[in-house]
């Protein structure tokens, strides 16, 4: 039991690190973030075949156009290096899923991406 303890401590360390590592967000910063975040799911998601991403737009390029230039503009804003981005975008991600979220947060990040 203590093995296993200590073999999941040691997994979470590095995302533990840089969680207490990460600069505090602005909410600009954290909404970008979210909707990065929500675009992958989609994505993810609409390239699985799931039946809720389906009904939005296609996020293969304009969600993915809009997650590198936010995931750069968060980074260089907070001084963020690759390590605590990917954190970042992986905690809003998780919170999504978790709480069920994806169809509250999709239309207001929609509104959001350029218009094509």
């Amino acid at each position: 039991m203590t093995r296993i303890i200590l073999a999941v401590a040691a997994l979470l360390a590095p995302s533990l690190a840089a969680a207490q590592a990460m600069p505090q967000l602005s909410l600009d910063q954290r909404m970008l973030l979210r909707c990065s975040a929500a675009f992958a799911l989609v994505a993810e998601g609409q390239a699985n075949g799931n039946e809720e991403a389906q009904r939005f737009p296609d996020m293969n390029e304009r969600g993915r156009e809009f997650f590198v230039r936010a995931s750069a503009q968060v980074m260089d804003e907070a001084g963020l290096d690759r390590e605590q981005i990917a954190a970042a975008l992986s905690a809003e991600a998780q919170d999504i899923w978790d709480k069920g979220t994806l169809g509250e947060v999709m239309p207001v990040c929609l509104a959001m991406l350029p218009a094509e």
